[in-house]
């Protein structure tokens, strides 16, 4: 007599065989996920596209111009009209481009107040000559505030702002918004220590929101124009300008 004894039979639920699918169907087993792959080719895919509709984000006047011969005119131009209203933004934004001294009785007005209608990094130096990062944070500072004109940046000797600031926590920064302090960093040891420069206190203004990850000064290293002025500006549209026209008579010449 054959007795009625269930048997453990493996089962692979991934393998594509007719005994799963009778299985799938009486809910033994899960139904096979769907492939990921048309997803992953759909990404990379939608990866490719955006990737050449941005190829120009990172390009300025200059680059936009020696691509007239390898991309089509009004996409250039687009691009062209568009960096050209974010150069006139940043310039009306400008305002401050210089290092203000500020003295205690002004501070509320000068800092706090200011910081209502923009960013403002007040740096609080040393009293003494001979502490090596304030030194530094004095040329690095004006460089900052020549190339970001639409921050505030102030600078005041830090004993005479708070009575018995101890030097060794110099140099101090304080960062205001709305009124408010944001962040305070005591000494370079949060940054780079005696090797601060320009770029990792870009990178603290990036982190902090004053400048975006993407703001096109960031890309310019010392020496090189942060501004461009405005007969660039007309320079870059009378080339597009003569550019188009010349298009319009190649057109004209193709019809003749």
């Amino acid at each position: 007599e054959v007795m009625d004894v269930p048997v453990n039979v493996q089962v692979d639920p991934n393998e594509d065989t007719e005994w799963n699918d009778i299985l799938r169907k009486h809910g033994v087993i899960p139904e096979k996920p769907p492939s990921p792959t048309p997803l992953i080719e759909e990404a990379f895919t939608e990866a490719r596209r955006l990737l050449h509709e941005n190829r120009l984000e990172d390009k300025d006047l200059d680059e936009l111009d020696e691509l007239e011969d390898e991309e089509d005119e009004a996409f250039l131009d687009s691009y062209r009209r568009k960096r050209m209203t974010e150069i006139q933004t940043l310039q009306n934004a400008s305002v401050y481009g210089q290092v203000y001294p500020v003295q205690k009785p002004e501070y509320a007005k000068e800092v706090t107040e200011a910081s209502k209608h923009a960013w403002v990094l007040v740096l609080l130096t040393s009293s003494s000559g001979t502490n090596v990062e304030s030194q530094l944070m004095i040329q690095v500072w004006r460089q900052l505030a020549i190339k970001f004109g639409d921050i505030k940046f102030c600078q005041m000797q830090a004993d005479l702002c708070i009575d018995g600031y101890p030097d060794r926590n110099t140099p101090t920064l304080l960062v205001y918004r709305d009124g408010e302090i944001r962040r305070q960093v005591v000494t370079l040891g949060e940054l780079n220590g005696n090797k601060t420069d320009l770029d990792d206190l870009e990178s603290l203004l990036v982190t902090l929101g004053a400048i975006k990850a993407g703001d096109r000064r960031l890309k310019r290293r010392d020496g090189a124009a942060d501004d461009i002025t405005a007969e660039q500006q007309a320079r870059s549209i009378r080339q597009s300008d003569r550019k188009g026209a010349s298009v319009a008579d190649d057109e004209d010449d193709e019809w003749d």
